[in-house]
């Protein structure tokens, strides 16, 4: 399999096709950087091979920690974690909900500690709507579908990078591609 610089020289060489085809395909500056930095940040942090000790994990510094769970759960190169279909919407789904329990358990501890009214899990999830509504309102509609789209171009690249080096280390494609 490619080394992580191999895997960051990928995502580098692809950043000004993505931007330019982008671009031409929306008419849209705004979108085509959207869609070029969710595809750059994709690439180098939230790639597949957050299921291991890996370059991408690493540049997580801290917060790495954030990703063990999924580290636990997933086996390296899965189809889960480095599938084209699910692998991204996982890492967004598993983010996002390990960001609202590693933002909710703070704001806990320190209301039972200080005696106030506990926080509601729920109202943790009405704040990433109205969080989603103003960035809806300020950079369009379909925003998240242009960052999700530049998420799996960039976890695809790495992927697909994969895939060739299987192909000429092995002759075959190696599961589970």
């Amino acid at each position: 399999m490619p080394s992580g610089k191999t895997h960051d020289a990928v995502t580098f060489l692809l950043v000004a096709p993505t931007f330019a085809a982008t671009w031409q395909l929306t008419k849209s500056f705004p979108l085509a950087l959207i869609v070029t930095a969710t595809f750059t940040f994709g690439g180098l942090m939230f790639g597949p091979d957050l299921d291991t000790h890996s370059k991408q994990y690493t540049r997580w510094g801290f917060f790495c920690h954030l990703w063990y769970p999924y580290q636990a759960f997933f086996k390296h190169r899965s189809r889960w974690s480095h599938g084209l279909i699910f692998g991204t919407l996982l890492r967004i789904v598993y983010f996002m909900g390990a960001l609202t329990l590693a933002s909710f358990l703070p704001v806990f501890l320190l209301a039972w500690h200080s005696g106030g009214e506990l926080p509601n899990l729920l109202e943790f999830t009405k704040a990433w709507s109205s969080i989603g509504k103003f960035v809806r309102a300020d950079l369009g509609e379909y925003v998240f579908l242009y960052g999700f789209v530049g998420l799996w171009l960039g976890a695809a690249s790495h992927t697909l990078t994969d895939m060739a080096g299987s192909f000429i280390k092995h002759g075959r494609v190696m599961e589970p591609f």
